[in-house]
């Protein structure tokens, strides 16, 4: 059953025009990666689809009925955490529900992720790794059927990488739908179903394809 399905969008960044009639679709437990050079839109693609931005045109449905904002948790490249606080405080900001705070410290999806581990540390003093680990923690409060995930693997180790691919494929194993860009190829193993965007027009590839194989596509050659 497809849990989201985009429909000829159109969307600016800026005064640009840099998604020009995008359609792409996702079930439930399926991860689709998004690939594409740097500004081809992927960010601003996945800022429309968690609710943050409008697009100029075109249909984004999902399959609860509810706003982006209840059935999907994002979480952008950039972060979103905030380095003064402990994580716990910034978990407090995201999961206005306690108690399913509690029980996923105690023996859900955070304590999966480790985050249970580092509640009373402040957020400058965590790594690379241990920071993306709590932002996909705060992006998952209210069990939300969608992650979107722009660049997860971004300045991390090869254990911290293995670790957060780890965390997703269990999440993807029990229902959830995973929309993922990436610029790392060994992501793709996680991937159901490729996207390439390209002159701001998606379409789907070969999800096996790899090194230059893959640029092609990328590039639209």
């Amino acid at each position: 059953m497809t849990r989201i399905a985009v429909k000829n969008v159109f969307g600016s960044y800026g005064k640009k025009q840099v998604l020009k009639g995008v359609d792409l679709s996702a079930a439930a437990g399926q991860c689709v990666g998004i690939v594409g050079e740097n500004g081809c839109g992927k960010s601003t693609l996945f800022n429309i689809l968690a609710g943050l931005k409008k697009a100029d045109s075109g249909e984004v449905c999902f399959d609860t009925g509810k706003p982006p904002a209840e059935c999907t948790g994002y979480v952008p490249q950039e972060g979103f955490l905030i380095n003064g606080l402990r994580v716990i405080d910034n978990l407090s900001l995201w999961y206005r529900d306690k108690e399913e705070l509690r029980q996923s410290l105690a023996q859900g999806f955070l304590n999966e992720l480790g985050v249970n581990q580092m509640c009373r540390t402040r957020v400058e003093k965590l790594s690379g790794g241990m920071k993306k680990r709590v932002s996909i923690g705060c992006a998952l409060a209210g069990n939300p059927p969608i992650l979107i995930l722009d660049e997860p693997d971004a300045a991390l180790d090869l254990i911290g990488k293995a670790e957060i691919r780890g965390y997703l494929a269990r999440y993807k194993e029990q229902g959830g739908t995973i929309l993922l860009a990436t610029h790392e190829q060994s992501d793709l193993e996680l991937c159901d179903r490729v996207y390439a965007l390209h002159n701001g027009k998606s379409r789907e590839i070969d999800r096996t394809l790899r090194g230059e194989a893959l640029m092609n596509e990328i590039k639209g050659r």
